[in-house]
Parts: C-alpha cells; structure tokens; sequence
C-alpha cells in the first residue's frame, strides 16, 4: 500500500476507545473539510476545531480600539479579514463606508510603504497574528526606524500558543497542531508539552499530511503514554527558526492577553517593549480603556473553545453568515463556521 493507503487504512479501522484530536489552525479545519477527511473517520474519532485563528480569537475590545483610531482620523491598514469582524458599535468596513481612511494591505511592510508616501498621516498598522505572521510586524517597525518614520505605529493583538495549548488540554485527548507555527518555534515547543501530558502530531496541509499526522494520533495513543509526532518534517526542524524568534525577542515582550472565548491567558500576548514606546499606537494615541461588548447571542467563544459546533450557536445560518457575519468566526476565512457554511451542506 502507499503511504497515504496505509495512513487511510489505520484511521477507518481503528476501534479503540473514543479520540478527541483538536485542529488547532484554521487552515486545517477548512483543508480537512474541503478534502472529505471528516468522511473517513469512524464513530469513535471526533474532530474538534480549536482557536486557532488569530482574527476569531481577536476581542472585541480590540476591534473597538481601532474603531477608537479610525473616528480619530488615523489611517489604519489591515489584512482584509479583520474589516467585517463586529465592534461593539459596528466594524471596520462600516467605519471605511462612513468615511475613515482604512487601506487594506497584504503584509506589516506594505502599511509601512504606505506612512512612508503619506507623510502627513498618521499610520496604524493593525497587527493581529500567531507566531508566523508575528516576525513581519517586527521587520515593519525596524524599516520604520531605518526610515525615521514618525507616522507609523502598531496596535498589537500578537499572540503565541504555548498558552492556548495548556489552556484546552481538557478538551481533547491529543492535538494537530499548526505547521506554519511550529515552522517559527520548532518541534520543540509541542515536544516540551508531552512533559505535561499533553500529545500531538504536527500537520502540513495536503492530504497526505493531514492523514498521516491524523493515523500517527490513532497509533500513538494507544500507547497510554504522551507523545509528539513531527509529521511535517519537510518544513518543521527541532530549533524551528531561530532568527525569527531573536526577531520577536528583540523588540516584543510576553504580556498577558485576552482570548476571545478563553479568557486571560497569562504572558501569551505579545506587546512592544519600552525601547519602542513610539512605535505603540495605544500609547502614541493615548487610546482611552475600551469595554468591548460581544452579541451576547453570538456562540463564537464557545465555538473556538471546542464546547459546540456551529450548528448549536443560534444565529448560524440563520441572521449569521458570510455575507452578514455576527461573528468573527463566520468573517475570517480560517474561521470555523465558515468552514462549516462552506464545506458541510455538500
């Protein structure tokens, strides 16, 4: 049998006891929908879609912040998911319709292009991320300096997922974890997590990967003992990328953060350190405390917690879908109930 023959065959007959595995990356739930591997599992195996995307996980309070910095004249520029997420009081896309300068931009070096062309704005990058996207917000404000831009500034909603991972160890009984995160930290963060009973495969993105990693869980926890398996080997190293993690260390420090559904995770965020206070749009601004109020309807939180699905939340299909998102889960396109909206009517 080929490789992905034999992964196939270990997953559809295993009969064990039952298997929870969270996917802990948007971009898996959707691969895993698209390419029909939820088919393939028998009873015994579920799969749970955790918060692993960094625009669901993102606060309201956030998004109230830079709705804060929009109403004052600042130009913002963001990736295109965060512009439909809900406010407390609408969104960015409202915001941009009403009249606020909002640039949409592929990465933290374009909205550095941006302030360096237009001198006489004030220019905020939004910057929301994991460990993959973190190192291009860093090299934003090293570009910034080198230019002696005066105009540019970050408002930061970085996190990393050592924390997350802890915090919903309980709701599954092993991990597929991110391979485009551990590319920046290595196996070796997964790996120390064994330690503390916690299990896992890391993932690629095809369909040989996923079922590999996905058939590595099925034969591994029947060991009784926690384990790490680095099924992405092409791309994930044991160290990972060191020079990206001297990056964030440079000029970011670890704060604790809010989770969307989760709570405060302790040291899990990611804020610019004292030495580039002038890079930070909170302090630059003096952007007054936001209490972001979530549609207290809206399931999302529960959703990334891994505690329903999202057909249990009651606005799903129904008042909340891509083309009118409550929440920030139906909005991002790693979001879970897009995924779900896109991929489980078919």
């Amino acid at each position: 049998m080929t490789p992905i023959e034999t992964a196939k065959s270990i997953i559809t007959s295993y009969d064990g006891p039952a298997l929870r595995i969270m996917e802990v990356c948007g971009t898996h739930t959707h691969a895993i929908f698209r390419l029909g591997i939820r088919s393939l599992l028998p009873e015994n195996i579920t799969l749970i879609s955790g918060p692993g995307c960094p625009v669901c996980v993102t606060p309201v309070t956030y998004i109230d912040e830079a709705l804060c910095l929009a109403e004052h004249g600042v130009t913002l520029c963001t990736f295109g998911d965060l512009l439909r997420v809900p406010g407390t009081h609408g969104s960015l896309a409202i915001a941009r319709s009403d009249g606020a300068n909002i640039q949409i931009v592929y990465t933290a070096l374009d909205a550095v292009t941006y302030a360096a062309a237009h001198p006489e704005e004030a220019v905020t990058f939004l910057s929301v991320g994991f460990e993959t996207t973190t190192p291009a917000a860093c090299l934003a404000i090293q570009q910034a300096e080198a230019q002696h831009l005066k105009n540019f500034t970050l408002l930061t909603a970085n996190k990393t997922m050592d924390a997350a991972y802890l915090a919903m160890a309980a709701s599954c009984d092993a991990y597929l974890y991110p391979g485009h995160v551990c590319t920046i930290t290595g196996a070796q963060v997964p790996r120390a997590l064994t330690q503390k009973g916690i299990s896992g495969a890391i993932a690629g993105f095809t369909a040989a990967e996923l079922l590999t990693a996905i058939a590595a869980i099925v034969k591994k926890s029947q060991t009784g003992k926690p384990f790490l398996v680095n099924a992405y080997p092409r791309v994930v190293t044991e160290s990972g990328s060191p020079a990206a993690r001297a990056l964030l260390a440079t000029y970011l420090e670890p704060v604790d953060a809010e989770w969307r559904g989760i709570g405060i995770l302790k040291g899990s965020g990611l804020a610019l350190r004292d030495a580039y206070t002038a890079y930070d749009a909170r302090r630059t601004h003096h952007i007054p405390p936001q209490k972001g109020q979530p549609n207290p309807a809206c399931r999302c939180g529960d959703i990334l917690r891994g505690a329903c699905t999202p057909p249990d939340c009651p606005l799903y299909h129904k008042t909340c879908t891509p083309d009118r998102p409550v929440g920030a889960c139906m909005v991002s396109r790693e979001g879970t109930c897009s995924a779900w909206y896109q991929y489980s009517r078919i």
